[in-house]
């Protein structure tokens, strides 16, 4: 009985702090996806160009997902998950303060500070969460954690649209996106006086390798297994063949299959469908184990042929498609991380993850975007098709797919 009621307290605590992040993820979105919406039109107002808009789009997602290997390494080595965490949130005041800036210069070095941000939050705040996860369940932890972070993915782009509808301005809707910023720290500062040490929820997680199973085993626990580094691999081709939002919306609007109103709602219905999903490959990740991460590419085979092969009801269900699959790479591919790495080393794993996916995207979207407008659409789909192919062919010979349970 006094075991069966320290499960249930351990239990509720795990859920506290993982709703708590999750409040934390949503208010920060409403702060960062609001703006994102529309930083290329902003900059285009303060005197950028294409180019300037490209460049600084890229650059800051590159730095984004390439630094977190750094901050990772800097978590396990110094175990300040909280000081970390917080440290890259409050670089999302850099947001807001774009109604501040006077030229394209500034409100540049001000993206990239958020991306910057990003980048040393997420690796800490991963770990944080994977100790929660695992007292309810690894997929449905990050689920719950995604489900949260796409509500404040699709009301941040919705205050935007708000402020214009009753004739706002850019500083205006930045101005707004203060109190976003504000609640996401109050969030922060609860979940981290309420659970200060995270890394008890998992007991025995730093002597057991995470979940205290045999997918690792004890000489691998101060070291990076090599089931991870073949997970690397199969990530890397996973994430190369995923179709872009932007090449699909930009795919749209210059064949006129959609008027520009209604783009950005395409968007919403993406990270709606996203958070969404998350919950239900969530669950199923938890209850068929590390063989259901063939998912991912396998739902990521259509979504190139139906987004750009046909007319607008196609691209809306390539886009249904692509939520799907983001929610499965925000969900299940990163509570893997988890299950195949010990606490000790769950940090430097999470900052190699998403280095290895800002690469993946960034070489999948140069590529595909340069098919599109040198070769042919048909060169866009067979790249993405070979990428996910190579994903799946990775996933059955790295094993994975002999892997029973998550457990």
């Amino acid at each position: 009985m006094e075991a069966s009621g320290k499960r249930r307290t351990q239990k509720g605590s795990a859920y506290r702090l993982i709703v708590s992040m999750g409040m934390v993820s949503l208010f920060g979105d409403v702060t960062y996806e609001g703006a994102r919406s529309i930083t290329g039109p902003y900059l285009a107002v303060l005197g950028g160009g294409a180019a300037i808009v490209g460049l600084v789009s890229g650059l800051g997602d590159f730095l984004g997902y390439a630094l977190r290997l750094a901050s990772g390494y800097i978590a396990d080595r110094t175990k300040a998950y909280w000081p970390l965490t917080f440290a890259g949130y409050a670089l999302i005041f850099s947001i807001p303060v774009m109604a501040f800036a006077g030229n394209w210069k500034t409100a540049a070095l001000l993206i990239v500070l958020e991306r910057l941000g990003k980048a040393i939050r997420t690796p800490a705040r991963d770990t944080i969460l994977s100790h929660a996860a695992k007292e309810v369940g690894r997929g449905w932890g990050f689920g719950l954690h995604e489900l949260f972070d796409q509500i404040g993915a699709v009301l941040g782009p919705l205050i935007f649209t708000t402020v214009f509808i009753f004739r706002g301005n850019y500083r205006q809707g930045f101005g707004i996106l203060w109190i976003p910023a504000a609640l996401s720290m109050l969030f922060l500062v609860r979940a981290a006086i309420k659970t200060p040490a995270p890394e008890k929820l998992e007991p025995g997680g730093a002597e057991t390798g995470g979940r205290g199973d045999n997918i690792l085993k004890e000489e691998e626990l101060k070291k990076l297994p090599r089931l991870f580094w073949s997970y690397a691999l199969f990530t890397f081709f996973s994430v190369a063949g995923i179709m872009h939002f932007q090449l699909v919306a930009f795919h749209l609007k210059v064949h006129r299959l959609a008027p520009d109103v209604l783009i950005p709602v395409l968007y919403i219905i993406e990270m709606a469908v996203d958070g969404g999903a998350a919950l239900v490959m969530g669950r199923a990740y938890d209850s068929v184990g590390m063989r259901f991460l063939v998912i991912a590419p396998v739902l990521s085979l259509p979504v190139a042929w139906l987004s750009l092969s046909g007319g607008f009801g196609l691209a809306v269900a390539g886009i249904a498609f692509l939520g799907v699959v983001i929610g499965i790479h925000e969900t299940i591919m990163r509570a893997a991380i988890a299950d195949l790495t010990a606490t000790a080393r769950r940090g430097v794993a999470y900052g190699i993850f998403n280095t290895i996916y800002g690469l993946a995207y960034l070489v999948g979207g140069v590529t595909m975007g340069l098919l599109y407008e040198k070769v042919s659409i048909t060169g866009v789909v067979a790249f993405s098709a070979a990428m996910e192919a190579l994903a799946i062919a990775a996933f059955v010979l790295t094993g994975f797919s002999r892997m029973k349970t998550a457990a």
